[in-house]
């Protein structure tokens, strides 16, 4: 008598510390709810990937947790760049990634939820900035200097992504195609200007 073969483990339950599958189910049920609008909480989160809420806790422990997987599946691939050749270079990829997103992308930009979210990577995200562009911002006294790196960084955000898609019907590419042009005038104003206060206006 041949023998049966019986499926023995549920796919969506973890059979150890981490399950790629649930996981997975976890994290979209994140991007649904976020895309949606909704507040998120383990609770919400549990319902919409058809796991238990024990389940969720165990792969996200708390909220912080929660934010970062969100904007692990919004944020750009490859996580925040860490030279200025990545983040210039990476617009295209980067706005492209936002385009794929647009609902949820929208939501982080413009709710309460979506600035939790943001913030979770705010330490980190000033940290490269300031890290990526030192030399160019060398010669400029405070506050000038986190000024021009706050200008820069924002050019290669989803905020400039969402209002070129939102005020002038740009898709990722052209939006891409337009911040890098800003970044580029600025990077060249600082390496003219040296120490000269960005008040004097452009170098």
């Amino acid at each position: 008598m041949p023998k049966r073969n019986f499926l023995l483990a549920d796919p969506a339950r973890p059979e150890g510390p981490d399950n790629a599958h649930t996981r997975a189910k976890i994290a979209d049920a994140i991007l649904a709810l976020m895309a949606e609008g909704d507040h998120l909480n383990h609770d919400q989160v549990a319902t919409r990937a058809g796991v238990s809420r024990r389940t969720v806790y165990r792969y996200y422990p708390d909220q912080a947790a929660l934010r970062a997987a969100a904007w692990a599946r919004v944020g750009p691939a490859g996580g925040i760049p860490k030279t200025l050749d990545d983040f210039v270079g990476g617009l295209p990829a980067r706005f492209a990634n936002f385009d794929d997103k647009a609902d949820a992308m929208t939501v982080v930009m413009a709710s309460a939820e979506g600035r939790a979210i943001r913030n979770v990577m705010k330490d980190e995200r000033v940290a490269a900035f300031r890290a990526m562009l030192a030399p160019q911002v060398t010669a400029l006294a405070e506050p000038d200097r986190t000024r021009a790196i706050a200008a820069i960084q924002l050019l290669g955000s989803g905020f400039a992504w969402r209002e070129m898609r939102d005020q002038w019907d740009m898709d990722g590419a052209e939006a891409a195609a337009a911040c890098s042009w800003a970044i580029e005038t600025l990077l060249a104003d600082l390496a003219r200007r040296g120490g000269t206060p960005l008040d004097d206006g452009p170098a």
